[in-house]
């Protein structure tokens, strides 16, 4: 019998996910050369050495020369965003080019948002609001709780009661050392939100959380203690879920698929197949006939190694997945249970484990 115990369902969405709806709510296949190249400059016309080129969430990252010139390879198509960052200037992304065209990057300089928000003064003290921070964007697993964000005293908060609603704001870049997993992550906050039920700062009564950013991960440290914490968490994440689903790999030592209480075969439920694009297409049989019938295609729970308990629900009834594990539609698919568990202290890059 599988059964997902909530009070509240709460549903919450990575980075990259609430990133792509919070910025550019797509929806389609974004795919990438294998190699893209081209310039960064700023207003001034003049080359900006330095500069950081990477694709979001992931490890895949070059810097600019002297002429402000740049070479990046993925090594395979990924649905990802391509972003280019400098230290005093706003971060620019793209998600479309022609792999035949060099792409000429004009950077702006950045301009302090935060001096346009409000903070008003509330019953909880900054140390209440930075220790929910951390639990609800770093997460409270080992991986969550280990990680350290160098940079707090960057982060301001904006507590609204009547709302009941947490909201944080950087103008700097996150960095975040996760010792447990070996990587430094810069983290450009591009959104926090947190809902409660009633005016509190505790985590137990929190109804929803999201936070959105661009997140670029640089590995720090590879011994076999961290490799064997980078696979641990990797087992039974969302990106092995997506991995998986794309291989056609549902057996109970990874993932099984159920309606309501009982195991079903997935190939009944997911048709997937190879696009032009060197992407996976999986297509969704509708099945929900409850009240947002029009809005849910499917519900499903999951077990993952006989133990872990999760709910997906699918709101598109198509998505693509590269050979990363990276999908999209991404707004779209919705998660609850374990699945949710790690949040971005114990996020990997979604190349890990891809050569």
């Amino acid at each position: 019998m599988l059964c997902v115990k909530e009070k509240v369902i709460r549903i919450y969405f990575n980075a990259m996910k609430r990133f792509l709806l919070f910025c550019l709510l797509v929806s389609s296949t974004l795919s990438f050369s294998q190699t893209i190249r081209g310039k960064v400059f700023d207003e001034k016309n003049l080359p900006l050495p330095g500069a950081n080129v990477y694709f979001d969430g992931t490890t895949i990252a070059t810097i600019t020369d002297e002429n402000g010139v740049f070479a990046l390879n993925s090594g395979s198509k990924i649905n990802s965003i391509l972003a280019i960052s400098f230290i005093g200037y706003q971060t620019q992304y793209t998600k479309t080019f022609d792999s035949n065209t060099e792409l000429i990057i004009v950077l702006k300089e950045s301009v302090n948002t935060l001096k346009e928000v409000v903070i008003t003064k509330d019953r909880f003290s900054r140390a209440d609001k930075l220790k929910l921070f951390r639990e609800q964007f770093l997460g409270q697993t080992k991986y969550g709780k280990k990680a350290v964000i160098e940079n707090e005293a960057d982060i301001d908060f904006q507590y609204d009661e009547k709302s009941r609603t947490l909201k944080a704001f950087s103008d700097k870049p996150l960095i975040i050392q996760n010792t447990v997993l070996g990587y430094k992550i810069t983290y450009e906050l591009v959104d926090f939100e947190v809902n409660f039920w009633k005016i509190s700062m505790y985590s137990a009564d929190v109804t929803k959380s999201f936070y959105a950013g661009l997140s670029r991960f640089e590995e720090v440290k590879k011994d076999s203690k961290i490799l064997k914490e980078r696979e641990k968490c990797y087992r039974g994440s969302q990106l092995h879920f997506f991995r998986n689903l794309a291989n056609g790999i549902w057996n109970r030592e990874n993932f099984q698929l159920f309606k309501g209480s009982y195991v079903v075969n997935a190939s009944e439920y997911f048709t997937v197949s190879d696009s032009p694009d060197e992407l996976k297409k999986v297509v969704v049989a509708k099945t929900y006939k409850g009240l947002n019938a029009n809005k849910i295609v499917a519900e499903f729970n999951t077990l993952f190694d006989g133990k872990d308990q999760s709910k997906i629900i699918f709101g598109t009834d198509t998505f693509y997945v590269d050979k990363f594990g990276n999908n999209t539609n991404i707004e779209s698919i919705m998660f609850a249970g374990i699945l949710t568990k790690n949040k971005f202290g114990g996020v990997l890059p979604v190349n890990y484990g891809i050569d």
